[in-house]
C-alpha cells in the first residue's frame, strides 16, 4: 500500500522534479501543441513539453511529437529516443536547449528530426553532452545559439561516441560542432552528411588533453567559419581525424588545422578553398583532393598516402 501511494505521489508531481525518467514508465509518450503537462502523456492525451514527456517515459523509451510547436527545453539523464519528425521546436532560456547529464556509461541518446533554434539568447548552448555511452543527432537543425550548436564533452575511462548526420549546424556565436573529452577514455564518432555555416569561431574544434579521440567527417561542408573549419588544439592525449568526400571553404583561418601536437588529420577526395590558409600542422593526403584558391597553402601535403 505504501508503495502504491508513493508511485501516485510521484506521478502527480513530476513535472516539478527534475528530469528523472520512470523506470517502469510507458515504453512510449507524446507530446503536442495542445497537450496539457498534467496528461499522463499519451497518444490521445499528451503532454505540453518534452521534459514531462520524458520524465513519464520508461528507460530506453521513445518520445514522439505529433504536431508543430516550440516544445522547451529538455534534461536528459538515462537513455531516451526523441522523435520530433521534422517539425518539433526547442530553445532554452539559459543554459542548453538539450542537456545530457549523469547519464550512464552505456546508455544510449538519439534526437531525431527537432529544430533547436538559440533565438540569439545570451550564454545558450543547443545540445550540451556531459555524460553517456553515446549520442546520435539526425535529420535535424542547431543554430543561432549565443555559445555552441553542439558541445560534446565527456568524462569518461570508457568508450564515447557521437554521431551527427543530415543536420545543420549554422550561426552559432562559438564552435559549430565543439568536442572536448577529458578523464582517460576513448571518444570516436562520425559526421556525416553535416552542413557546419557561418558559425563565429571554428566549425569543428577538436580540444583534447587526455583522452585518444577518433573522427570521421564524411560527405559534409564545413564554411564561412571566423576561424578554421576543422582545427585540432591538442595539449595531451591523441586525436586523429580523417575527412572524407567533404568541403571546407570559405573560413577565416584555416581550411584544416593541427595545432599544439598530439594531433593528426588525414585527407581524401575533398576540397580545401578560399580559406586564409588551406592547410597547416600534422596533415596527410591521400593526394586526389582539390586543394587551391586558399591564401596559402595550396599544394598537397607530401608524401601522399597510399590506398591500401
Amino acid at each position: 500500500m505504501t508503495r502504491t501511494i508513493f508511485i501516485a505521489a510521484a506521478l502527480a508531481f513530476a513535472v516539478t522534479l527534475p528530469a528523472i525518467p520512470a523506470q517502469a514508465g510507458a515504453g512510449r509518450t507524446f507530446v503536442s501543441a495542445a497537450g496539457n503537462d498534467s496528461n499522463p502523456c499519451t497518444i490521445t492525451l499528451p503532454c505540453r513539453n518534452l521534459q514531462a514527456a520524458y520524465n513519464a517515459v520508461a528507460a530506453n523509451g521513445e518520445v514522439d511529437v505529433l504536431d508543430p510547436g516550440n516544445y522547451g527545453a529538455l534534461t536528459i539523464i538515462g537513455p531516451v529516443n526523441i522523435q520530433g519528425h521534422g517539425w518539433a521546436g526547442m530553445s532554452a532560456n539559459s543554459g542548453a536547449a538539450i542537456t545530457i547529464n549523469s547519464a550512464g556509461a552505456t546508455d544510449k541518446i538519439t534526437i531525431s528530426g527537432v529544430v533547436l533554434d538559440g533565438l540569439g539568447i545570451a550564454g545558450t548552448t543547443g545540445i550540451q553532452f556531459n555524460s553517456g555511452g553515446s549520442l546520435n543527432v539526425h535529420d535535424s537543425v542547431v543554430r543561432n545559439f549565443a555559445k555552441y550548436g553542439i558541445q560534446f564533452e565527456p568524462s569518461s575511462s570508457g568508450t564515447s561516441q557521437l554521431y551527427v548526420s543530415n543536420t545543420l549546424v549554422s550561426n552559432n556565436g562559438d564552435n559549430g560542432i565543439f568536442i572536448e573529452p577529458g578523464g582517460s577514455g576513448t571518444t570516436q564518432g562520425v559526421l556525416n552528411r553535416v552542413e557546419i555555416a557561418n558559425n563565429q569561431r571554428n566549425g569543428i574544434l577538436f580540444q583534447n588533453n587526455t583522452q585518444t579521440v577518433n573522427f570521421t567527417v564524411s560527405d559534409s561542408v564545413i564554411a564561412n567559419s571566423a576561424f578554421d573549419g576543422i582545427g585540432i588544439l591538442s595539449g595531451g592525449g591523441t586525436t586523429t581525424i580523417m575527412m572524407r568526400n567533404s568541403t571546407s571553404a570559405n573560413n577565416g583561418t584555416g581550411g584544416v588545422e593541427e595545432l599544439g601536437g598530439g594531433g593528426l588529420i588525414r585527407i581524401t577526395r575533398s576540397t580545401i578553398t578560399a580559406n586564409a590558409t588551406g592547410w597547416s600542422g600534422n596533415v596527410e593526403s591521400y593526394g586526389d583532393n582539390n586543394i587551391d584558391g586558399n591564401g596559402s597553402a595550396n599544394t598537397e601535403p607530401m608524401p601522399p598516402l597510399p590506398y591500401h
